[in-house]
């Protein structure tokens, strides 16, 4: 394993971070007992999504601080991984609440944070902002 590599797994020992990667793999697990039969573990194709899925929030650029995936502004899966993670996370999010109750609870929790700016977005300007800025002509009212 390469230095880079080793530097993006660093990143997933953040508590936030290290919980919605524990999160997705335990929603793998339920859909792939469920839907493939697997006793213990992963079948191959759930085990790649899984490993891919953690490449992807390695690789996150808002670290710490990323949104759950609904809410953010940046979409780093590829189209069809996003499809898969969005059935398994519907046929798992429901039996979540028995079988994983507090990674249920804070999967619902984060989901209702906002998303910051992208990291290399520069933030909107308000509209009196923009007044104030050198060489702006005022807006005149009509009263």
């Amino acid at each position: 394993m390469g230095k880079s590599a080793e530097a993006r797994l660093v990143r997933l020992v953040t508590p936030r971070l290290a919980r919605e990667l524990k999160t997705i793999r335990a929603m793998l697990r339920i859909a792939c007992h469920d839907r493939h039969g697997t006793a213990q573990g992963l079948c191959a194709e759930c085990e790649e999504l899984a490993d891919y899925a953690a490449k992807r929030l390695a690789l996150c650029p808002y670290g710490a601080d990323k949104p759950t995936c609904v809410n953010c502004r940046i979409h780093c899966y590829g189209p069809r991984q996003r499809e898969q993670v969005r059935d398994m996370m519907r046929y798992a999010g429901p039996r979540m609440m028995l079988r994983h109750p507090y990674l249920a609870v804070m999967h619902v929790v984060d989901g209702r944070r906002q998303a910051p700016p992208k990291p290399n977005e520069a933030p909107a300007a308000s509209s009196q902002g923009e007044a104030a800025k050198p060489g702006a002509v005022p807006a005149e009212s009509d009263s």
